[in-house]
């Protein structure tokens, strides 16, 4: 049940609810971005983390279906994972040290610069953003005294 899409600045994936498509979800976000974008790691980690979530926890995983889509500016990637809908809404909770699952949305809320969800129609849609921030480079002072260049991170 795959398939891609090009639609007006985002790319599109829909996939088969089960476990071996989330690595289908990373690559897309990592074709998306391209390996050398400064963002690549920590959005491929988190694609993984929600796309996991929507097939262990919702309908999709259920011989359902999840959708991943990928949009980017020059600072910011917005990755969203729709999925069938599940009882409860997504939670951030702690995890005992000894537990094997539980870390994916506490990991998102980490490193993310915002996140969220929407519950709409019976469905799920997880999303974040990461956002290059301006980072002074150490330098001889400019007039005015500000560094002499920035750089992105």
């Amino acid at each position: 049940m795959d398939s891609s899409e090009y639609d007006g600045g985002e790319w599109i994936l829909h996939l088969a609810g089960s476990p071996d498509q989330v690595a289908r979800a990373r690559r897309m976000v990592s074709m998306a971005l391209g390996r050398d974008h400064p963002l690549h790691d920590d959005c491929v980690l988190l694609t993984s983390e929600i796309a996991t979530n929507a097939v262990l926890h919702s309908r999709s995983g259920q011989d359902g279906a999840f959708t991943v889509a990928v949009a980017r500016t020059v600072e910011t990637v917005r990755v969203r994972v729709l999925d069938e809908g599940s009882p409860g809404a997504p939670c951030v909770c702690r995890a005992p040290t000894d537990a094997t699952g539980g870390r994916g949305l506490p990991l998102l809320e980490a490193l993310s610069h915002r996140w969220g969800f929407v519950r709409q129609a019976g469905t799920n849609e997880v999303w974040f953003e990461l956002v290059l921030e301006p980072v002074a480079i150490a330098g001889p002072p400019v007039a005015g005294g500000a560094p002499a260049a920035m750089a992105r991170r």
